[in-house]
């Protein structure tokens, strides 16, 4: 038989067999708590405040490993310090700039000395000025080898697996030196005081002497290396000036004795002289152009004189001749051959004017031709001259101003001075600067709370359960009918015996408050069938059952306590009387009546209806008429009937029994059950309309509230109970 199918026929039966009740009411519209990323800070506070005890118990123990630290395990140590002024100076006694001026204090000037200080170099010289190597602080070579140690296991590690290993040759003296200067250098620090030319030097070590003194000296070999440098530049630069200083007398001297050969082997050349062959051309030049011009006009003359003769025109040779001739020139009235006499004698003078002209010009052409030569050649001679003497100048002058540096170089030798000084010594220090014990103490005490308290909102944040009745009714919308402790005397009958001999105890009180609840959940029609329930098994149902059942029986009640989970069958672990009879199948099958198939329990006070073994799925068997057709007869003979059924999670005879039930109580185990588990199994009674009346908070652990800061919030188990409760 399907179980969903008589499920929803069971629904529309038992409508016609009874009344809905408390446990039949209005579809459960279940209500999640809205998530946002807003961080409640009340919330976390609280949470805090509830984890005090853990808080304050990662702070004592954060307080003891400090403790244990300071005074146990840390090894003090001493810090010394001294102080070195820098000197901006600009110069020194002699300006020599290049080698000796002093240092400019802009900050690229300050951060070299800084380096400075803090230099291998510096720290060997320390090293090698106080023999450091020698120390078993700075030279763990020196110290013993401990029994055990990290590195002897990690070579025990290598040795067992890459087997038997070379032994590694001892060190040698550079090597062991360069460890010792990288560990003194750990313990310098040095700084520069901010808006001041003052370094700090601070050394740290564990004898607070031998911290004073490493500070004093490493000041110390600070001005010292500042005036070798400063020698071993002066001497550096005499050496080379004195090198520069022989080349240039040399070199002076062949360009001196070259001037002087030069002028000896050429003749007396002179500025003056070659000016006065400048002019004598230029005059000559005139000359020359005059005679030309006189010459082009003696040429024409002798050209028209010739053409006239030829022509043997006499009134052309007259008129020529009168114009070149003048009194010179023959007449028209002379007789021809005085004519021709006088016109051939103009004629050839003027060709001895032409050919004198011709060698005139010839002549100084040549003159002007050698007194170019000659400037030529002065010319030459001259520029050579001066280049001589203009490289012998200036070789002069550099040699000159080599010789002057190299004395000043010299001179310098004697009045050298450091850039820095030491403003104050160190002195010896007599409390140890670390460990800082209030200021561990304090960091402790503070870890520890932060750590306490991350580990209470991890634990809070994480958890997934329920440990408070508020947070119960936040995630379901349900009431809480009531918080049971964690019951003493053992499991199962234990506890309902406890409950039966400490009538007064918390756990009994707290089973009467949920009767209590139980008989005012419905105030005008009081609940008569009552089934428990939860999600998952192991959450305390079926003791709460039995209590339940034995409380209403303190009140001179009818009871019958019915076990509705047929495949456990828990009730053999709480009544270990032999039961024989029959039980709830043979009620439903008809082979006993309900009063022949109960069992009376003195321990209890009620009747008792056990479930039996049967073949049948168990959810038809209450999904039947036969199981409402009881219940209504248990109506009629009982004044309260308590029905344990079970895990809803589990199988589905929970929510067909709840079908006939007039309240449904649902018990939550205390911070066991999930949250998703609760949810979940009240979604399942929803989705075949089912409204559990209220829900339990059971197995409370006194101890775990404590633990969790909840000790003081729930009446049944708070500390006020104790004025109460008789346990």
């Amino acid at each position: 038989m399907n179980v969903e199918r008589t499920l929803d026929e069971k629904v529309r039966n038992n409508r016609k067999l009874i009344e809905p009740r408390g446990a039949q009411t209005a579809p459960l519209m279940l209500q999640q708590p809205v998530e946002d990323d807003e961080i409640d800070l009340l919330q976390v506070v609280r949470t805090l405040w509830r984890g005090k005890l853990w808080i304050a118990f990662t702070t004592l123990v954060a307080i003891l490993i400090a403790g244990y630290y300071v005074f146990v395990a840390a090894v003090p140590v001493y810090t010394a310090e001294s102080y070195v002024a820098l000197d901006s100076r600009q110069g020194q006694v002699v300006d020599f700039e290049n080698v000796i001026s002093g240092l400019s204090g802009d900050q690229a000037t300050i951060n070299t000395e800084l380096e400075v200080l803090k230099s291998r170099g510096l720290t060997r010289k320390l090293v090698n000025e106080l023999n450091l190597v020698e120390d078993p602080e700075f030279n763990s070579r020196l110290l013993e080898e401990p029994g055990f140690s990290l590195g002897t296991l990690q070579a025990w590690v290598r040795g067992m697996i890459a087997g038997e290993q070379e032994v590694a040759p001892p060190p040698t003296p550079e090597i062991v030196l360069e460890e010792v200067v990288t560990a003194v250098k750990e313990k310098i620090n040095v700084s520069n005081i901010r808006n001041s030319y003052v370094f700090k030097i601070s050394v740290t070590t564990e004898d607070p002497e031998k911290s004073a003194k490493i500070a004093n000296t490493l000041a110390d070999l600070y001005i010292v290396n500042q005036l070798d440098v400063k020698f071993d530049a002066t001497r550096k630069a005499t050496d080379w000036l004195a090198e520069r200083v022989a080349l240039l007398e040399r070199d002076l001297a062949e360009a001196e004795t070259a001037v002087k050969d030069f002028n000896a082997r050429t003749e007396l050349v002179s500025p003056e002289a070659l000016e006065a062959l400048n002019r004598q051309a230029k005059d000559t030049r005139d000359r020359i152009a005059i005679l030309k011009s006189n010459l082009a006009t003696q040429e024409a003359q002798l050209a028209r004189l010739e053409q006239a003769w030829e022509s043997k025109d006499r009134a052309a040779m007259a008129e020529v001749a009168a114009e070149i001739g003048g009194d010179r020139a023959p007449t028209p009235t002379m007789s021809d051959r005085v004519f021709q006499t006088r016109y051939l004698q103009l004629m050839n003078s003027t060709k001895a004017a032409v050919a004198r002209s011709r060698s005139q010009i010839e002549s100084l052409s040549a003159a002007v031709a050698q007194i170019e030569e000659q400037i030529k050649m002065q010319s030459q001679d001259l520029v050579q001259l001066e280049q001589l003497t203009r490289k012998a100048e200036a070789l002069r002058s550099v040699y000159e101003y080599f010789l002057n540096r190299l004395q000043e170089t010299s001179a310098q030798q004697g009045i050298q001075q450091a850039d820095s000084r030491v403003l104050s010594e160190a002195v010896i220090p007599t409390v140890p600067s670390a460990p800082k014990k209030a200021r561990i103490f304090a960091l402790a005490a503070i870890l520890g709370m932060m750590l306490g308290a991350a580990f209470v909102l991890l634990r809070e944040f994480t958890n997934r359960t329920v440990r408070t009745a508020d947070d119960l009714e936040n995630l379901t919308r349900l009431p809480v009918l009531g918080q049971v402790p964690m019951i003493p005397g053992g499991k199962r009958r234990g506890q309902i015996e406890y409950l039966a001999a400490k009538p007064e105890s918390a756990g009994a009180e707290a089973i009467r408050n949920l009767r209590t609840s139980i008989l005012y959940s419905n105030v005008d029609q009081p609940p008569q069938v009552v089934m428990l329930t939860s999600s998952i098994p192991g959450e305390g149902k079926t003791t709460l059952s039995i209590a339940l059942a034995q409380s209403f029986a303190g009140l001179n009640k009818r009871v019958l306590l019915i076990e509705g989970d047929m495949r456990r069958q828990a009730f053999k672990r709480y009544f270990q009387d032999q039961h024989d009879g029959g039980g709830l199948l043979s009620v439903l099958t008809g082979r006993q009546s309900l009063t022949e198939a109960v069992q009376k329990s003195g321990l209890v006070g009620a009747d008792l209806l056990r479930a039996e073994k049967t073949s049948v799925n168990a959810a038809d068997v209450f999904a039947s008429d036969r199981f409402s057709e009881l219940i209504a007869e248990a109506r009629a003979s009982y004044d309260i009937v308590i029905i344990d059924t079970p895990p809803v999670l589990v199988v589905p005879d929970a929510r067909t029994i709840a079908q006939v039930a007039d309240a449904l109580v649902f018990s939550v185990k205390w911070d066991s059950t999930e949250q998703d588990q609760i949810v979940d199994a009240i979604r399942m009674f929803e989705s075949v309309n089912i409204r559990p009346t209220g829900l339990v908070l059971n197995m409370i652990n006194r101890k775990g509230m404590k633990k969790y800061g909840y000790g003081g919030k729930y009446g049944a188990y708070a500390r006020y109970g104790a004025k109460y409760y008789k346990n």
